[in-house]
């Protein structure tokens, strides 16, 4: 059964603030995990390193910031859409950066979104509670365990 965890993905202790802050101004009452780069996210995910012993099922979203320490969100993301366990979890990119090149990697590597934080304080706070309670309470998404991937003949 999928869990109702939204897992955040992000190293910039100001932004992770406001983004809880926003969500929970939302409404959006779900637990909030964070991961603070991407070797935690994925030893979150895949229930590893310091995560071993948790027994919940997968978030319900991840909100997953590019510029990470130890791996990037891009590889974080590259990681996931390859795992079985894993490869439908829907994935928000959520990042300060402007690059192109970072938006066009990020839909490649299969991101189900990519948000730009805004510099305004009020217009973050917007976006990441239309994000929340989109992702929370509109989308549809399948329940963990996904479907095995196919492979090409």
């Amino acid at each position: 059964m999928s869990d109702t965890t939204i897992l955040l993905v992000e190293d910039n202790d100001q932004d992770e603030l406001l983004i809880v802050r926003s969500l929970r101004k939302a409404n959006v009452a779900n637990r909030i995990e964070v991961a603070r780069d991407g070797q935690q996210a994925l030893d979150y995910l895949f229930c590893e390193g310091e995560h071993a012993g948790r027994s919940g099922g997968l978030p319900i979203v991840m909100m997953l910031d590019i510029g990470l320490p130890r791996l990037s969100g891009l590889e974080v993301l590259a990681r996931v859409r390859e795992d079985s366990r894993t490869h439908l979890l829907p994935v928000v990119i959520l990042t300060s950066s402007d690059e192109e090149q970072d938006m066009l990697k990020s839909y490649q590597h299969g991101a189900n979104s990519f948000v730009r934080k805004p510099l305004d304080f009020r217009e973050f706070a917007d976006t990441v509670g239309h994000l929340g309670i989109y992702w929370v309470a509109t989308n549809i998404a399948p329940a963990p365990p996904y479907p095995q991937k196919r492979r090409a003949p």
